[in-house]
């Protein structure tokens, strides 16, 4: 099997293995993180912060073997893109963080940080144009 039909089978069946839902299939030890904060806003932010540092990860295995696939060329697209991507995430993220919206404006960014990492990610995982050669 060569290698673009190789990603194009991992990427169907993590595809056919995530929930249909809008939000990324977070890890069980987040969510047992979550019901052990009881609902205490700080401890709610470091479990959203180790997962994030989780999908950050990911993220950054991702990108590096999707580079590996790459020309030159989309390389450079590739990484112009993922800048940009950065930057986005972090204004929009940052947004969210509203210095009057009080301890829920930070939870709030803060997930916002996490969920668009988890996202971006999944898409480097199962990007859906790959180089034809």
């Amino acid at each position: 099997m060569n290698k673009p039909t190789a990603i194009l089978v991992t990427c169907v069946l993590f595809a056919l293995a995530s929930p249909a839902s809008a939000e990324p299939a977070y890890s069980d030890t987040y969510k047992t993180c979550l019901d052990a904060s009881g609902g205490a806003t700080f401890a709610m932010i470091d479990c959203i912060n180790a997962e994030e540092k989780f999908w950050d990860q990911r993220l950054n295995r991702s990108y590096q073997a999707l580079l590996k696939q790459l020309t030159p060329d989309r390389q450079k697209s590739l990484r112009a893109a993922q800048r940009l991507w950065l930057q986005y995430r972090d204004a929009n993220c940052g947004f969210y963080f509203d210095p009057d919206g009080g301890q829920m404006a930070r939870l709030t960014a803060t997930e916002c940080h996490l969920r668009m990492t988890a996202d971006r990610a999944t898409e480097l995982m199962c990007p859906p144009i790959l180089d034809p050669s």
